[in-house]
């Protein structure tokens, strides 16, 4: 596996994270240093390295002499380079029983098994499109009776809606009532076939031709039918109003069968087929969860939301379901048996995903990995990991604290021989490293998948990233003193579990945002994987940042009615 180039200080600075993690369990940690920088293989001729010793909490300050203290806390110094130091294997970390105990070190295998994702939507319920229909006048004339005068009535196909006096239809009648009486001459048949395809044409039913057929008594009006069973959607004309052809009579659907349509994201597409069964709930009917198929899939995209439409079939017999309802859906999406490993196992060093896999005598072995698809807790291994292998899902991150603090001290032996400060050195602000800029790059990608289950109103899946969230904000914090002054050690214990969707938002909006802005002075939206977006109008502060790991604008903190509100941070 290639070896991070790190500073001295960058490794330092995440030991201080891994005492905030531990607790103030300083020598503890100490001693898996110290351990940890032992020689794998003792030197036939050993020669004395000089040991550097740190204060836990500020980094900067340093002493050659053991028992010394930190000038600005009292702390101890702790030792962070011991003899030997040059024979490290820098990504390996082994641990006793008790520092085992300390760090709380747990682990989970490497399997083979089918990989579930569930997709989270929100959408609107319709009605079937090709169960609707708008009724419009086919002759002119007077509305004589409305036998249905209000929106929402309930109606039966060929049940009459209106009346209509038309002095065109009589004149029509009375044209076909002469074809009859002509008799079978063969110029009278071919005038009487036309006369009656009139008829119909003008909106006369054939039961009602053949009651003319058989009394020979025209008559003016016209009765309007609905052409299905259904509700009464609108109604544009009062009794006594005059019409014209083709002006709208009745709009009717038929709510027995309903839509659900929601908007699929470019990503999420690959993921989803026609047939793939859908759970729809409805939050005015809290407990009901109705299950259908996908039924349609949009072949076009939206070129501004780059989203295409998908379409859930419903049947809706009780007429439970309301046109222009809100509803909410998961898709449960599986994939085939493939090589699996815990999320919580996977971290990101830069561009390079890396595990900590488990080796004998509570070892542990930085191991780069290739990744797939990512599930709802698991996500596909291409490469880098075998089935069995044990992975550490928790102190992960403590983990991979002292091996970039190994990693520095193998490069301080190496160097030439380092000038040690003494411990009265005044502390001053550290600059920018690469170990800080990784626990911050941790944290906004933390944030991100937060602000991406608020964004699809996943307010269990939000409360499921709310542990690494925080376990990244207190590593950053511990690692990195200056970030106390960006405001963001404020949200230390504030990002509780929250009751409702609101109630996360309003929590969630002030941090995302300092997250964001601390993640666009460094610089991270410019590196292809990191996108920030802001909206104008946000509840909180009016004006709110969050990162995306997509560069799809899903604003985490309103409902789907203002899901694309807002504008890329460049």
């Amino acid at each position: 596996m290639p070896k991070p180039t790190l500073s001295p200080r960058s490794g330092l600075y995440v030991l201080v994270a891994c005492m905030a993690l531990l607790g103030g369990s300083a020598r503890v940690l100490a001693a898996v240093t110290h351990q940890h920088a032992a020689s794998d293989h003792a030197s036939s001729d050993p020669a004395p390295a000089a040991a550097v010793y740190q204060c836990p909490m500020h980094p900067w300050i340093k002493s050659d002499q053991p028992g010394d203290r930190c000038t600005i806390c009292g702390m101890e110094l702790v030792a962070v380079t011991q003899e030997g130091a040059g024979t490290v294997d820098p990504d390996r970390v082994t641990l006793n029983a008790a520092q085992a105990a300390v760090t709380g070190v747990q682990t989970s295998p490497v399997i083979r098994g089918t990989l579930t994702r569930t997709l989270r939507v929100s959408g609107i319920i319709e009605d079937d499109d090709t169960r609707h229909r708008i009724l419009a006048a086919r002759v002119p004339g007077r509305i004589e009776k409305l036998q249905v005068n209000y929106v929402g009535a309930e109606v039966e196909a060929g049940a009459p809606l209106a009346t209509v006096f038309s002095p065109e239809m009589l004149t029509a009648q009375r044209q076909y009532v002469e074809r009859i009486k002509a008799g079978a001459v063969a110029s009278s048949l071919s005038e009487r076939s036309a006369a009656r395809e009139r008829l119909l044409e003008l909106g006369l039913t054939e039961e009602e031709i053949v009651i003319l057929e058989g009394t020979h008594k025209p008559t003016a009006m016209v009765n309007i039918r609905a052409p299905l069973s259904g509700t009464v959607i609108s109604r544009a004309v009062y009794e006594g109003q005059y019409v014209r052809t083709n002006d709208p009579l009745f709009e009717i659907g038929d709510f027995s069968r309903m839509w659900f349509m929601f908007d699929a994201y470019e990503p999420d597409l690959a993921w989803l087929r026609v047939g793939q069964m859908v759970e729809v709930s409805i939050p005015s009917q809290p407990g009901q969860v109705l299950t259908a198929p996908i039924s349609f899939i949009d072949p076009s995209l939206d070129e501004m939301t780059r989203t295409a439409r998908v379409r859930v079939t419903l049947e809706n017999p009780d007429r439970q379901l309301r046109h222009r309802q809100t509803a909410q859906a998961a898709v449960a999406i599986t994939v085939p048996e493939t090589l699996l490993a815990p999320r919580a196992a996977i971290l990101q060093h830069g561009e390079r995903p890396i595990a900590y896999v488990e080796e004998a005598g509570q070892s542990y072995r930085a191991r780069e990995v290739r990744l797939g698809r990512v599930g709802d807790t698991q996500v596909e291994i291409l490469s880098g990991l075998v089935e069995g292998d044990r992975l550490v899902t928790q102190a992960a991150l403590i983990l991979d604290g002292q091996a970039q603090l190994a990693h520095a001290a193998v490069q301080v032996a190496a160097a030439a021989p380092v000038p040690v400060l003494p411990a009265k050195v005044d502390a001053s602000t550290p600059g920018h490293d690469e170990a800080a800029y990784g626990l911050l790059r941790t944290l906004v990608l933390a944030t991100a998948d937060a602000a991406s289950a608020l964004a699809g109103d996943d307010l269990a899946g939000y409360q499921r990233e709310l542990p690494a969230l925080r376990e990244a904000l207190a590593a950053y914090l511990a690692g990195h003193p200056p970030a106390s002054r960006s405001g963001l050690s404020a949200f230390t214990g504030k990002l509780p579990e929250a009751a409702d969707l609101d109630a996360a938002r309003r929590a969630f909006e002030p941090f995302s945002t300092a997250v964001a802005d601390l993640a666009q002075e460094e610089h991270l939206h410019h590196r292809g994987d990191i996108w920030i977006y802001q909206c104008p109008m946000s509840p909180v502060l009016g004006t709110a940042r969050w990162p995306s790991r997509a560069p799809q604008l899903r604003n985490p903190f309103f409902g789907p009615a203002m899901l694309t509100c807002g504008d890329e941070v460049k």
